[in-house]
């Protein structure tokens, strides 16, 4: 249950709902999860948004995907996913294991892939989410302020 205050408007309230759920889930993934935590969490992930059809072989992260979020290898069923996700919220982690998983069911970004993604919920967010840190990782870097 959560408490708010009475005067806040439904658009105010789902706002706010939004805030702290976005909160709690850079919390929750802050705690550093194993292959053996990957492996589970895509096990879970298959069941429950692809019928439980994509069975990989192993799950990893590795530090050599500096251009990527992930990648699979359908033939030997083996999914890995860039360190550079550890902390970030728990959906996106969530939704490139799924891209990943999706792609040992269909190669390619199809029409026939999209769909197996559709019935995850936060698909578009989580790909806005990263398109937004490959746009800041863009930006110009200002020189550091000057300490005296």
């Amino acid at each position: 249950m959560v408490l708010i205050p009475a005067r806040m408007s439904e658009a105010e309230e789902q706002r706010w709902v939004t805030v702290m759920l976005d909160k709690l889930a850079a919390q929750e993934s802050k705690r550093m999860l194993g292959d053996g935590d990957l492996a589970e969490r895509a096990g879970r992930l298959a069941g429950q948004f692809l019928g439980g059809r994509a069975h990989p072989a192993s799950v990893r992260w590795v530090t050599n995907q500096n251009t990527r979020w992930g990648s699979c290898t359908p033939a030997e069923g083996s999914i890995r996913l860039s360190h550079r996700l550890q902390g970030m919220p728990e959906y996106v982690i969530d939704y490139v294991l799924l891209h990943e998983l999706a792609h040992l069911l269909v190669p390619g970004h199809g029409p026939e892939f999209w769909q197996l993604l559709e019935s995850y919920p936060r698909t578009e967010r989580a790909r806005g989410y990263l398109e937004g840190v490959v746009a800041a990782d863009r930006l110009p870097h200002l020189p550091a302020a000057r300490r005296e």
